[in-house]
């Protein structure tokens, strides 16, 4: 159990123990400690270069990027139902485990105690029930809860050498029949494509998607580096946890390419950001929200485009709005493609699409881009037709929906 009131956390930044305090009275309040010339940031729009104490009425929006949400935080409130749930309460659960380089800790409490190193062999051998993976989140989830996300997931420590966990853990679930299965085919074709993503795997049942986490690199002479990493939700200043979740799917991919040239990342940045795009486009993800964008970073000048995630085919599902409501099919995107107050989440065309690489992003051919995507996809549906932890129903939906995105290239 943690204390009934949370008033002060102390803020590590990669290996930097006890860089900053995080206090929480009538506003939050970030507090640098004993700064260096070098300090690392405690995110890129609040360097301690600029000043060494930050006030804000709500939780800065780097942190409450990793606030636990969806099927993680129900879980949370399970296990500790009496348990005040503050988002400096959910982040001492986050501890050390949270996405980028930021960990928090009650001052004077004691670490939590690792959990077993499980390897990424044994979990994708694991036959899955609904049981098992409420077992496993009972196992990891004391040792740092760390992620966000609706989607029921976990992560979980493969390796000594590396403190903190670096395998995510997806489970299967009810409301959405074969979605890590789903995920698994889109990360793939992105794969096949040349586009960067986190290095993932299906269990042999087909039930568990496990991946390793992109901000952890682990070197050559054993030292284990964490990466800055903040997503577009939160570089905008969007706060969007709980029943402001909407906020996520507010403003435009043109919005995000102009904030990725203001924060001066490479052309090649943009033009890796124009194939996430197009990729989503043309397999009809519909969930390519702010929080699904992100960017990677050592320092303020040291900064790049974030590896893809988060990625499935959204339109072959159906949802209710409401308990009570009609069944809907999503067949809009997540944000506009273009900025502006009379443009429309509806998919681009063609001649969109390619606009979109030319002049907001600036590619030089993205028919390329998308010829080589609509290649990937085609060969990642042949692949699929021979292995058998893919539904066959769900496969048969994917086609139908890739084969329209591939037109994009014709």
């Amino acid at each position: 159990m943690l204390p009934s009131k949370i008033r002060e956390l102390s803020v590590a930044i990669g290996d930097v123990a006890a860089a900053g305090q995080l206090l929480k009275t009538s506003v939050y309040e970030f507090r640098y400690l004993h700064p260096e010339p070098d300090q690392a940031e405690v995110a890129l729009f609040m360097p301690a270069a600029e000043q060494l104490t930050w006030q804000d009425g709500d939780l800065f929006p780097p942190m409450d990027q990793n606030l636990p949400e969806g099927d993680l935080f129900h879980r949370i409130r399970e296990m500790f139902p009496k348990q005040p749930m503050t988002p400096m309460h959910l982040l001492a659960l986050v501890g050390a485990n949270g996405i980028g380089r930021l960990s928090y800790r009650i001052p004077g409490a004691e670490s939590p105690t690792a959990g077993r190193v499980l390897s990424k062999q044994s979990l994708l051998s694991l036959k899955f029930t609904p049981e098992v993976f409420d077992e496993l989140v009972h196992a990891y989830l004391s040792t740092g809860a760390g992620i966000a996300g609706m989607q029921p997931k976990i992560m979980i420590p493969d390796r000594p050498t590396v403190p903190i966990p670096s395998l995510i853990v997806k489970a299967a679930g009810e409301a959405y029949p074969g979605l890590v299965a789903n995920e698994y085919l889109c990360l793939k074709a992105a794969q096949r494509a040349g586009i960067s993503t986190p290095n993932v795997a299906l269990s042999d049942d087909g039930q568990l998607l496990v991946l390793d986490r992109f901000d952890v690199v682990e070197h050559a002479d054993g030292r284990v580096e964490r990466l800055g990493f903040e997503d577009i939700a939160a570089l905008a200043g969007r706060r969007v946890r709980d029943v402001l979740s909407d906020r996520k799917y507010e403003g435009s991919y043109q919005r995000i390419a102009e904030l990725l040239q203001q924060l001066g990342l490479s052309q090649a940045c943009l033009t890796r950001f124009y194939e996430q795009v197009a990729f989503s486009v043309m397999v009809r993800n519909g969930d390519a929200h702010l929080k699904n964008f992100g960017v990677l970073y050592r320092s303020g000048s040291d900064k790049w485009l974030s590896p893809m995630f988060d990625v499935v085919t959204t339109s072959i599902y159906r949802y209710r709005q409401s308990p009570q409501g009609p069944e809907l099919e999503d067949r809009t995107l997540a944000l506009k493609m273009f900025a502006g107050r009379h443009q429309t989440k509806r998919y681009p065309t063609t001649d969109e699409l390619l606009d979109f690489g030319r002049r907001i992003c600036g590619v030089g051919h993205p028919e390329k881009i998308i010829s080589a995507i609509a290649s990937a996809m085609s060969d990642t549906l042949a692949e699929a037709r021979s292995d058998d932890r893919v539904p066959s129903a769900l496969l048969v939906q994917m086609q139908e929906v890739w084969e329209s995105g591939m037109g994009h290239a014709s």
